[in-house]
């Protein structure tokens, strides 16, 4: 696959996200025990080289306590995948997770035309999620997802552009809640990169690939 389209963020900032900043940190003084935690598990959480991972703004209104992190799959100043993570929290419980917590995702990238062509593309790329949890050994209920291909062709004074195809995989699940309440959200952060580096065409982690980069921890949890 070739390079994803950009970062998702657009890397806005200035005094809104100062505030909003400071909003975070006060919040999560006061985010339930279990949601502290997963937070702290996917901070602490480290993976391999090649995928860089930082906290952005969640969304302040899909459950009353959110984290996010963006990713992109680099490769020398190419990017080849790009993607992001949510976390959310209901302590209430959410009849359609069947659970307190979910995991929400939006991954992409640029497809070569031969792959672009594969009529069982989606399902394929669908596979890649749902077999990058199973690999890790995880448990998961209530999925539900898409997955998009579109192409781009160029007229007149853009005609010399070659089309361009990309995939997009948006999905959503529940990850299994252990002692505490608190998921193995680290598993599943390892396993959404999985499926990044194989949206991005890299070959599977080896013994030793893995557990090189932290993620940084400039943001708290964040809540509506």
């Amino acid at each position: 696959m070739a390079a994803a389209q950009g970062r998702l963020s657009d890397g806005a900032g200035g005094m809104d996200e100062a505030k909003d900043t400071e909003k975070d940190r006060r919040e999560a003084d006061t985010a339930p025990l279990p949601f502290r935690a997963a937070v702290d598990a996917l901070m602490a959480a480290r993976l391999r080289p090649q995928i860089e991972v930082e906290p952005t703004r969640p969304p302040r209104r899909l459950a009353p306590y959110a984290y996010a992190l963006e990713a992109a799959v680099v490769d020398g100043d190419e990017d080849l995948a790009d993607g992001r993570l949510v976390l959310l929290h209901d302590p209430a419980g959410h009849e359609a997770w069947q659970g307190t917590f979910r995991l929400v995702t939006l991954v992409r990238a640029e497809l070569e035309p031969e792959m672009a062509a594969d009529p069982l593309l989606p399902e394929v790329c669908w596979s890649w999620l749902t077999g990058a949890l199973q690999t890790r050994g995880l448990t998961y209920g209530e999925p539900s997802g898409t997955v998009t291909r579109a192409s781009s062709h160029y007229f007149g004074g853009l005609s010399a552009r070659p089309a361009a195809s990309q995939i997009e995989i948006r999905a959503s699940w529940t990850p299994r809640e252990g002692l505490g309440g608190v998921p193995d959200t680290a598993a599943h952060l390892a396993s959404w990169c999985d499926l990044l580096a194989q949206v991005a065409g890299l070959p599977p982690a080896g013994p030793g690939d893995a557990s090189v980069v932290t993620l940084p921890q400039r943001r708290g949890p964040q809540s509506r």
